[in-house]
């Protein structure tokens, strides 16, 4: 991993005495001072009704084109916008947008469970709990051991063949994210008995409606053959690109200690990593590439992440904070690296 180690001190947590209570509350002041925690309304507004143009006129293509194998692109295509859209939903949900709850919620539940699929408010519970504590073993919902097992503690009373899996884990990493999409459907229907969703019947209806909506059209343009292969590449296409965007922002960094006793500055920076890139990288990331300034400022708008990273950089320079930044393919050894680490344990 390449590193921007910010400063000589030995402790990467950086704690200087009498810095510790009040590092957060100095660098908000500096963000704010320098006057980037406005909304940005005509950023979002361009970018829902690009957005949602870009997915319009895919579905537009999709019924000219009618019966042919050449779907599969328009599928890898609506993949793509999918995630996308999901992206939108992820600012929304941390009222970077809308002022209101009712505007952020109404666009969550449009664009969650009607446009994708996927039930906004399990989403929005299970990212909060992982914005609250992130890779911690014991809150930190995305680190939680399934599929994958992201600490070696997680090993212990795994079956004979979850533990062979396990092992091959760092192998299997990017074949799974194919079946992201699947999960992530999956996940939001059975969330709808739990207490996460406040309005099960309203996102149910809505996720049925998605459904009924995707089968129909699909059934009255292409054959059942090219049906299924539609739907799988375009699913396939959505979670990986979901799955790989936001893999590699905190796999393979420090996990918190119960000892640790980070505060909420250093818990949020150390446990993340930011990508290096251009607007490119800003763009087919949606943003997630300033992993460290999201999760410091969650409802900062997205274009303005670009401008508070110098700021950020410096302050964490100045108080001995580790900061992380490296490529997207050093982020994706990282992670990769750390569960074949894992997975030998198994």
């Amino acid at each position: 991993m390449s590193a921007d180690v910010v400063s000589d001190v030995t402790d990467v947590a950086g704690k200087p005495a009498g810095h510790l209570g009040s590092d957060y509350a100095d660098l908000s002041r500096r963000v704010k001072a320098a006057g980037l925690l406005q909304r940005r309304p005509g950023y979002y507004a361009v970018k829902i009704t690009g957005t949602v143009a870009l997915l319009a006129s895919g579905w537009l293509v999709f019924v000219l084109l009618g019966s042919t194998w050449w779907q599969l692109l328009t599928a890898a295509f609506l993949g793509v916008m999918f995630t996308q859209l999901a992206f939108l939903g992820h600012d929304v949900g941390h009222k970077q947008v809308f002022r209101t709850r009712r505007g952020a919620d109404s666009f969550g539940l449009l664009a969650g469970n009607l446009g994708l699929g996927l039930s906004n408010g399990w989403w929005l519970d299970k990212h909060n709990r992982h914005h609250a504590h992130p890779n911690d073993l014991a809150r930190d919902p995305d680190v939680r051991a399934g599929a994958l097992v992201f600490d070696p503690s997680q090993v212990g009373g795994r079956g004979r063949l979850a533990r062979a899996l396990t092992s091959g884990q760092a192998y299997l990493f990017f074949p799974m994210l194919l079946l992201e999409g699947l999960h992530l459907h999956v996940s939001s229907v059975r969330a709808l008995r739990s207490a996460a969703v406040r309005t099960a019947w309203l996102e149910g209806a809505l996720l049925l409606a998605h459904l009924a909506a995707y089968v129909t059209v699909l059934a009255l343009v292409l054959p059942l053959g090219q049906a299924l292969a539609f739907a799988a590449v375009q699913q396939a296409v959505f979670g990986f690109y979901m799955g790989a965007s936001f893999a590699p922002n905190h796999k393979g960094m420090p996990m918190e200690g119960a000892d640790d006793g980070w505060d909420y500055l250093r818990r949020q920076v150390l446990t993340s990593r930011n990508i290096k890139g251009g607007p490119v990288v800003d763009y087919l990331l949606g943003g997630l590439n300033y992993q460290i300034e999201h999760h410091l400022f969650p409802s900062l708008p997205r274009p303005s992440l670009r401008r508070v990273q110098p700021l950020v950089r410096t302050f964490c320079a100045e108080r001995g904070v580790l900061y992380v930044e490296c490529s997207v393919g050093e982020s994706y050894r990282e992670a990769v690296r750390h569960l074949h680490a894992v997975g030998r344990d198994a």
